[in-house]
């Protein structure tokens, strides 16, 4: 695979298994990619780490930063804020690899409104509502009120998927963990 200039973009519901895709191909391709760290406002999971996951902050400096405009995009999701940072792009940019962002659907408009950046975008979907409540409810993470909103946001990110409006590069069905990564690795051209 050679270095692109653009973006590679991954979408997907919470409980799509992005982010295990994600750590399963910057495990085997480190030296490949670069992943842009997104900042929130939420609590770590268990096994998370500051920098690692997430920048962690506090409602006040994300706001403080959203403000002095130092994101490429933000959002507010079930009371917390999300953003892609600027700093964390040109840093990643700086690696001269593969730059990737994990972002939600309206990270991908933001995106795409960028006429220079000219991102790669990847939508992984679950393959029901039911397999994804299951998935978010194993997590023991989440409070039933906050399950809910998370599967609302699902259906309303699948809509915009699935609508056209966006123009999605690649569209996998994240069914078989296995076959899903091998999908995305022939996508990128690394199978």
């Amino acid at each position: 695979m050679k270095t692109r200039q653009q973006p590679i973009v991954i979408c997907g519901p919470s409980g799509s298994g992005k982010s295990t895709l994600l750590r399963r191909l910057l495990a085997e391709h480190k030296d490949l990619f670069a992943f842009s760290v997104s900042h929130t406002t939420r609590q770590p999971r268990k096994g998370e780490l500051d920098g690692r996951e997430y920048h962690f902050v506090s409602p006040e400096k994300m706001l403080k930063m959203i403000e002095q405009n130092e994101f490429i995009e933000h959002t507010n999701f079930s009371g917390n804020y999300y953003g892609t940072s600027k700093r964390a792009v040109m840093e990643a940019l700086q690696k001269r690899r593969n730059l990737i962002l994990e972002v939600d659907i309206e990270g991908v408009k933001a995106l795409s409104s960028i006429k220079e950046l000219k991102p790669i975008l990847i939508f992984i979907k679950p393959p029901s509502k039911q397999l994804l409540l299951e998935r978010l409810s194993s997590r023991g993470t989440e409070t039933r009120e906050n399950l809910t909103r998370r599967i609302e946001r699902a259906e309303e990110e699948l809509k915009i998927a699935e609508s056209g409006c966006l123009k999605f590069d690649l569209v996998l069905v994240n069914d078989d963990l296995d076959a899903t990564y091998r999908g995305l690795k022939h996508f990128l051209a690394l199978s």
